[in-house]
């Protein structure tokens, strides 16, 4: 027997047509004063929302889950979806039900995804919130970065260690990608980012470009400079037409795209960026650097720091010209001042213009953004006037937008409402029509007072009432006891316990002519306001001009104040290869300090022709680390267009910087510790340059002793010996490699010195020269309360190992590996043995030292593995 159908109701079977156009999104769908979600779509909801989850149609054919909220919560709800990495596609009733007898016509309005959000609660102020599209070619990766809320649009081309470097940086929030590229994106770049899937065909490299020259309305790309990244430009082009995909179509603020030079900005790899941790860390309780460092006070300027954390300069010029302005901040007290208090007065007019492009602005939005430009006005009349060269061109490129202003304040009301809906929007005296009927709404109370008055002495009723209600509108109330007194021509509505209410001819007329009014009204000022908006269009390239401008004013008033707050001073940026700073600090740890502690500030010099690799030594928890960051922290401000923290600092130009810092395991991805280590020290080593700042703490850390030794040995001569001579800082508790200084004239060694005292030991964190003896792992266990019996034990291994690693038993062990291999040897007839013959025959026991005996163990070791005698 067939089984019966299940019944299916007109409303559901609308919604079900619509659902299937977007299979992948939570359908918000407007019933009357609701937004309603049903079936998966609806458990999913009520989890994310903490709403009832309930049933439509309870106990019939048609039962389905059901979830809803108040369509006037939408922007409550919302956020809280979208954060949560949804997809929502939002159902509005396109018709007033109250026009038609049949279901009233839906349509999805509007596809919020969490990369293409213009909803202030989803958005944070000083961050961008990008939608990133990534497109793999045979040899190369297209990306492009696009922000909705700002109008940003970037593209750039590269390997896929360059494109991972771009999503670290960026962040995006959501990522298209080729649903046939699926798996390759996901075996690339992991994981961790929400990710979208598009069909294969609109990765095309014609309907990119058509998509992009009909969008910017030109005949060609090669005014944005990026007519030559074919692969960029298909990113960009399926941003696009994902945008129309999710019913984003006023875009009039993407005015224009830029290109990500690689050549342009200071290379660091992943690795560097988490290393370093300057804008997130995995430890959820670290403070950042760009948490340090942020004293901005608008949120363009907060996104500006970001991109430029993100994107140091490699132009010394460039350079110079922010530290310039920095300097005169930091002389000329007043004027900082006088522009931080302005800028305090200034909104998000980057995000507020694009809300005028995609007609989503509210009248108190326009307000905001008109008094944002009103405060600009004094910033430029100071810019333009001081000393500082940049300062006069941000000051001569500072937009006014006279009109603009002029016609915001002479047509909104200064305290106009969120909602146009609510009236008093546009201000009295700017349209004859709208004020006569304001006047005909607002004399209602005098006219209603003097009809009271009238027909209270008409009829000798003193307690006469009139009010209104929802249901009948106007009326008079007449309490019982003078009800006898009701003139034959008044009609009875309703009657109470104690009154009666009557309508008469005259209050009908009224309750039309200003119910008519009123309707009217709202009517004139939406239309107006409509108009201003599609007005305002005209002036986005200014104010995105201007959002820039004080972002970059921001950002480097910010920089002064950091200075001026911290004591940093300013760096002297140059083309040599020399690295030298006094007294550094890191910037993070000295303001983790305990009031009153003072950071113990250390000297670093690195060239490379004397001192290209100073090799530091010293127990854990002596302050290795932290010398490496802040070398690295120190030059990166520095290229930012920041002071340092430091007594001096002089930095020749740095291209790449890159960071290999302790044993962080990849077990997600299948990898041991080691491997992963290997992997990033082979990123370094294939990728140095000559102005490279390569920075490696506890490599080798991840294998055995003897094998960490070798490595880290191995990796020092190559560094020291490769054409390019990369300065290079080492820290290292692998004493031994202090030996390498013997051999290679460009390796020096330091430590972190300590001070042993008689059972313990003191951390003194200042880099001294000279290499250390010895550790002091088992000082930092009994600091950290290890027991007394576990650190006597280890304190016993550890001297009969040091008896037995000594250097005459090492020796010895290569003596007696030598004979015997002389003799297993002698008569097998086999290329690599003999060489492996050859290898030890040849070894000068007598001049041997400890490392290099280690290091030819591990070699004859390797070589054995590969081929065994039988």
């Amino acid at each position: 027997m067939a089984k019966k159908a299940k019944k299916v109701t007109p409303l559901m079977k609308q919604y079900n047509a619509i659902k299937a156009k977007y299979p992948d999104a939570l359908l918000l769908f407007r019933v009357g004063d609701f937004y309603e979600t049903f079936g998966e779509d609806a458990i999913k909801t009520a989890g994310i929302l903490g709403i009832i989850l309930t049933k439509r149609g309870a106990g019939s054919e048609s039962e389905i889950e059901l979830a809803g909220f108040p369509h006037h919560s939408l922007n409550t709800y919302l956020p809280k979806l979208v954060k949560a990495g949804e997809r929502v596609a939002i159902c509005d009733q396109l018709e007033d039900p109250k026009q038609t007898k049949t279901i009233v016509k839906r349509g999805v309005t509007e596809l919020v995804t969490p990369g293409v959000a213009l909803n202030d609660e989803v958005l944070v102020s000083k961050s961008n919130n990008f939608l990133c599209s990534v497109y793999f070619e045979k040899n190369k990766i297209g990306i492009s970065f696009l922000d909705v809320s700002t109008g940003e649009f970037l593209t750039s081309q590269g390997n896929a260690e360059y494109i991972d470097k771009l999503l670290q940086n960026f962040s995006p929030s959501e990522v298209l990608v080729s649903k046939q590229k699926r798996s390759l994106f996901k075996e690339t770049f992991g994981e961790d980012f929400h990710t979208f899937y598009l069909e294969d065909w609109v990765y095309q490299t014609d309907y990119a470009n058509e998509t992009l020259i009909k969008h910017f309305d030109t005949k060609t790309l090669k005014g944005f400079g990026i007519a030559d990244l074919h692969e960029g430009i298909i990113a960009s082009g399926s941003i696009l037409h994902y945008l129309g995909e999710t019913q984003h179509n006023k875009l009039q603020h993407i005015t224009s795209i830029s290109r990500i030079a690689e050549d342009d900005y200071v290379w660091m790899d992943r690795f560097t960026i988490r290393n370093l941790e300057l804008y997130s860390s995995t430890n959820n309780n670290a403070v950042t650097l760009l948490h340090v460092i942020d004293k901005t006070i608008s949120p363009m300027g907060g996104r500006l720091l970001k991109r430029w954390l993100a994107l140091p300069l490699k132009n010394v010029e460039k350079i110079k010209q922010r530290h310039e302005v920095v300097d005169f901040f930091t002389k000329d007290n007043t004027t900082l001042q006088k522009i931080q208090n302005h800028i305090k007065h200034i909104g998000d007019i980057e995000r507020l213009i694009s809300k005028v492009a995609t007609a989503k602005v509210n009248p108190r939005e326009v307000i905001q953004l008109k008094n944002s430009l009103d405060a600009i006005i004094p910033i430029k009349q100071l810019s333009s006037h001081c000393d500082n060269e940049s300062l006069k061109i941000i000051g001569d490129k500072l937009q006014s937008c006279d009109l603009l202003r002029e016609k915001i304040k002479t047509m909104l009301n200064e305290d106009a409402p969120v909602n146009v809906l609510k009236g008093s929007t546009i201000a009295m005296g700017f349209s004859k029509e709208l004020d006569e009927l304001r006047a005909l709404s607002t004399s209602g109370k005098d006219y209603l007072d003097n009809m009271l008055k009238r027909e209270s002495e008409r009829t000798g009723i003193t307690s006469l009432k009139i009010a209104s209600n929802n249901v009948f509108g106007y009326y008079i109330e007449v309490r019982n006891t003078h009800k006898d007194k009701v003139p034959e021509e008044w009609i009875r509505k309703q009657t109470l316990v104690n009154a009666e209410r009557y309508i008469t001819e005259e209050l009908k007329e009224y309750e039309s002519k200003i119910l008519g009014a009123e309707e009217k009204i709202l009517a004139i000022e939406q239309q107006l306001f409509a108009e201003l908006v599609a007005w305002m269009n005209q002036y986005i390239k200014p104010v995105q001009q201007n959002a820039y401008l004080i972002g970059q004013l921001d950002c480097l008033a910010g920089f002064a104040q950091l200075a001026k707050d911290n004591k940093y001073v300013y760096p002297i940026i140059d083309d040599t290869h020399d690295l030298e700073i006094k007294e550094g600090r890191h910037p993070v740890i000295e303001k983790q300090l305990p009031i009153g502690e003072p950071y113990i500030a250390n000297d670093v010099f690195l060239d490379r022709d004397t001192q290209q690799i100073i090799m530091i030594t010293g127990p854990n928890m002596s302050g290795k680390s932290a010398i490496l960051r802040q070398t690295a922290l120190i030059v990166l401000l520095a290229q930012m267009g920041s002071f340092v923290p430091a007594k001096a600092a002089r930095i020749g130009l740095v291209d790449k910087i890159f960071t290999r810092v302790g044993a962080s395991d990849n077990i997600s991805m299948g990898e041991s510790t080691f491997m992963v280590e290997m992997n990033e020290t082979a990123s370094i080593l294939n990728n140095i340059s000559n102005r490279s700042l390569v920075l490696l703490d506890e490599i080798g850390r991840g294998t055995s002793t003897y094998d960490g030794i070798s490595i880290a040995w191995a990796i020092s001569e190559y560094l020291h010996e490769h054409p390019t001579k990369p300065k290079t800082l080492f820290a290292t508790h692998y004493h031994e490699l202090n030996e390498m200084t013997e051999t290679f004239t460009r390796i020096k060694n330091y430590n972190v010195s300590v001070k042993e005292l008689k059972n313990n030991v003191l951390f003194i964190r200042k880099l001294v020269a000279g290499g250390s003896e010895h550790s002091f792992g088992i000082h930092v266990a009994k600091m950290a309360g290890m027991p007394k019996q576990v650190l006597h034990r280890a304190n016993k291994i550890l001297k009969k190992l040091e008896r037995s690693h000594s250097s005459e038993e090492l020796t010895d062990k290569v003596k007696s590996i030598k004979d015997e291999m002389q003799l297993s040897f002698f008569n097998l007839d086999d290329p690599l043995l003999e060489e492996i013959k050859e290898e030890i025959l040849h070894t000068d026991i007598d001049t041997l030292t400890p490392v290099e005996a280690l290091m030819k163990l591990n070699e004859i070791k390797r070589m054995l593995v590969k081929k065994k005698p039988v």
